[in-house]
């Protein structure tokens, strides 16, 4: 690809699940990328900066006036975890976000990018999720999100800095066997022996995305110079039954289950429109069944 020689990336959370595929894709276009993150990265090429993003002095070490962007992924990302304490998914998710974006604006960094979510938009119940609709989370997660994605809007408004917020769906894909998601834990229950609890009816949809989609929609994102929340998907969504099923078949069994009650705060259905991000160029590529298979040839 090599159309963003030239740029110089920072990549916060970048040894992360999502992060190390964000890193190799900037990486394969051109960019020079460095990243912040609590551990270091598994790739020797890759300039490290750990530390914990609370901290003000890793902050400033990690902003840098010669960088031309930002690609903010390092968050708090669990729903429950927020229910539990609040106050430091806020911290994380939006103290720590302001601070990235003033030290990119008094430093000169145009572009800024933030990994988001579709719980922005709370409750819609079966209808389609898009850009446009308004904001009301029902999770401390959600609230946090939401809020960051106000300061973006705020810092575009402000400051003419190009901002985007990419509302993420379910991301799986390799490397992802200490995420706690139901993929990896459909991977682990299997390599268990043991039955893989579905939260109430499993008849809940969800849009899950490849991570190597991911990392193309934030490079059509980077490249358009899109401002404003952008939703990346696969585009359509399955039930959590739809997809035990597509997994009993990747695996060559059924897989076992034991419902358990549902989870406060979680969405009956997600199912969302990539038509804004399509417009720029983005198109999904990799198939449930082909990813799945990417994901358990990894556990195993």
């Amino acid at each position: 690809m090599g159309d963003l020689t030239g740029e110089r990336v920072l990549v916060t959370g970048g040894a992360g699940f999502i992060g190390r595929s964000v890193v190799a894709g900037l990486m394969s276009a051109g960019a020079d990328v460095r990243i912040v993150d609590k551990e270091p990265s598994t790739d020797p090429d890759v300039r490290s900066l750990v530390g914990d993003l609370l901290d003000p002095d890793v902050q400033d070490r990690a902003v840098r006036d010669d960088l031309t962007g930002v690609v903010h992924l390092a968050a708090q990302t669990s729903v429950l975890g927020s229910l539990a304490d609040p106050a430091l998914v806020h911290q994380v998710n939006v103290d720590a976000t302001a601070r990235l974006l003033e030290l990119a604006r008094v430093r000169g960094v145009h572009r800024f990018l933030m990994s988001s979510t579709n719980a922005v938009t709370g409750d819609v119940g079966r209808a389609v999720i898009h850009e446009d609709l308004p904001l009301r989370p029902l999770t401390p997660y959600g609230a946090t999100k939401a809020a960051a994605e106000m300061l973006l809007s705020g810092y575009a408004g402000g400051y003419g800095m190009v901002t985007t917020a990419l509302r993420l769906t379910n991301v799986y894909g390799p490397g992802m066997d200490r995420k706690d998601s139901i993929v990896p834990r459909i991977m682990r229950a299997h390599l268990k022996g043991e039955a893989l609890q579905v939260y109430g009816t499993g008849e809940q949809c969800r849009d899950f995305v490849h991570v190597a989609d991911v990392v193309a929609g934030l490079l059509v994102a980077w490249r358009a110079e899109h401002i404003g929340p952008l939703i990346i998907g696969a585009g359509h969504s399955v039930s959590v039954l739809e997809l035990l099923d597509v997994a009993g078949a990747v695996l060559g069994t059924p897989v076992k289950t034991e419902h358990v009650d549902a989870k406060p705060g979680e969405m009956p259905a997600v199912t969302v429109s990539i038509a804004r991000a399509a417009a720029l160029g983005y198109r999904p590529s990799v198939p449930l069944t082909e990813g799945l298979a990417q994901v358990w040839d990894d556990f195993r």
